[in-house]
């Protein structure tokens, strides 16, 4: 086999963030009676808090802002699109959704398929996530996908950000490997198809959305099935 290690990204690969952070966020808007508060539709608040979020984890993994600035001004910016100015809310909205999205089991679909054809095939998995610690391996027990994995890779644990070199540096010192027999396979392209490039690995670019890439993967598909046809 060309390579050894697989490097998968958890958000938006695997894991369906969309689909559990909508559940999340719904549940949380009937515990918080928003509709009384001033916001009466919860799929335009839905809406809002997505913009919010894609745009606050770029300025994060840029490193414009500290973690506790994203988690707690998504919900904050969200609210005062309705003009709700509540900021003790805004910080209880941020605790609450990181307790309950873990909770969350939403997977892309063939998510457990693939995982199961590449570990019989005798392949090293790893997971490399922005994500916050606690809170990814909550979402992967929970999602059963922990006895897939080897190594989970952490922005926190590693004290970098995709697509930062020193990451993956990081992930190839925990998990013995080297670029050379390494792929990264994730869903972000600056993120994750770009940090591949900068650590010298070959990479698949998981093209959910069917988006034109502005980056160029070694490989790009759109199912995980497809996964087959390359390992």
């Amino acid at each position: 086999m060309k390579y050894r290690h697989l490097f998968f990204d958890l958000d938006h690969t695997l894991w369906d963030f969309e689909t559990n952070a909508r559940q999340t966020l719904a549940e949380l808007y009937e515990l918080n009676t928003l509709q009384a508060k001033g916001i009466p539709d919860f799929d335009r608040f839905f809406e809002r808090y997505s913009y919010h979020n894609e745009r606050l984890w770029d300025r994060y993994t840029k490193g414009f802002i500290k973690q506790d600035e994203l988690r707690w001004k998504r919900m904050w910016l969200a609210l005062l699109d309705f003009k709700l100015a509540d900021e003790p809310l805004s910080k209880q909205l941020a605790v609450q959704f990181l307790d309950y999205l873990p909770t969350r089991k939403s997977l892309f679909p063939y998510t457990i398929e693939i995982l199961t054809y590449l570990k019989e095939k005798k392949y090293h998995m790893h997971l490399v996530t922005n994500g916050f610690e606690n809170v990814q391996h909550s979402k992967i027990r929970t999602a059963n996908l922990h006895h897939f994995f080897e190594q989970v890779i952490t922005s926190e644990a590693s004290n970098s950000l995709k697509p930062n070199k020193e990451i993956f540096d990081y992930a190839f010192t925990k998990t013995g490997a080297t670029a050379d027999e390494s792929i990264m396979i994730g869903d972000n392209l600056d993120a994750d198809i770009q940090g591949g490039i900068n650590a010298g690995m070959d990479t698949i670019f998981v093209n959910h959305l069917k988006i034109e890439p502005h980056i160029k993967a070694t490989y790009m598909i759109t199912h995980l099935k497809e996964l087959e046809d390359i390992l």
